[in-house]
């Protein structure tokens, strides 16, 4: 990773395809990590990044990491849910050190089921010929214990940005659309989600490049207008 952060629009979805490809030059695998405060889109940018890159790409998400609840439970993280030390950091860490070796015939990635609320093991096979692993989470860049160690694993690093009132409107929106009263979702984004923000947000400055997601292009329910194909 570099430490020269530059800025593009999110609505250039097709440069930031070309942009991703060209990473990969002669390399044989390169890893590109999309990172965000929650709410920010980088699930939706890494989604359609792997749907364009389909052919050499893989996405791989941080949130299969998530403690599964009866271990939030017995903690009592459960109400923390989503903060740094709600997830196993370690084992993320060791995953992202699998895939850049790129040594294995498959290596098998877990990804979290937002209907369930729980990581599903071995859900995401990332085959030795995958040239380019993307993956996304809110704490890429944080420098925590355990943490700390992602960013060396990854060969470049974008942060999404859509604004604050954007950004929080829509996770009101995701919210709801879980279950929650709007009275609910609003507590909950204003409260935890924004206190795991402000610890994301001081990373922005440690991303190679800043996407700029701007309102025009997003709604509250977190979908993107604009007129590339793939969304």
């Amino acid at each position: 990773m570099t430490n020269d952060t530059d800025e593009v629009e999110y609505d250039l979805l097709d440069d930031l395809v070309a942009d991703a490809r060209a990473l990969l030059g002669d390399r044989r695998r390169v890893v590109l990590g999309i990172t965000g405060s929650p709410g920010s889109g980088k699930s939706t940018l890494g989604e359609h990044l792997a749907a364009a890159l389909a052919d050499v790409a893989v996405l791989v998400g941080m949130d299969g990491f998530h403690l599964a609840q009866e271990e939030l439970d017995r903690l009592g993280r459960h109400e923390r849910k989503g903060a740094p030390d709600t997830f196993d950091a370690l084992g993320y860490v060791n995953l992202l050190r699998r895939l850049r070796a790129a040594d294995e015939d498959v290596v098998y990635a877990p990804r979290f089921d937002r209907d369930l609320e729980e990581p599903i093991a071995c859900a995401v096979p990332v085959r030795r010929d995958v040239r380019l692993v993307i993956t996304e989470g809110n704490y890429l860049l944080v420098d925590q214990p355990g943490w700390s160690q992602v960013s060396e694993l990854l060969d470049a690093c974008w942060y999404v940005d859509p604004g604050e009132d954007v950004r929080i409107e829509r996770l009101i929106a995701r919210h709801v659309g879980h279950g929650r009263s709007v009275d609910e979702a609003r507590e909950r984004s204003l409260g935890t989600d924004q206190r795991n923000a402000e610890v994301i947000g001081l990373t922005r400055s440690r991303a190679d490049r800043v996407v700029v997601v701007p309102p025009s292009t997003s709604d509250a329910s977190g979908r993107h207008h604009h007129p590339d194909p793939l969304t």
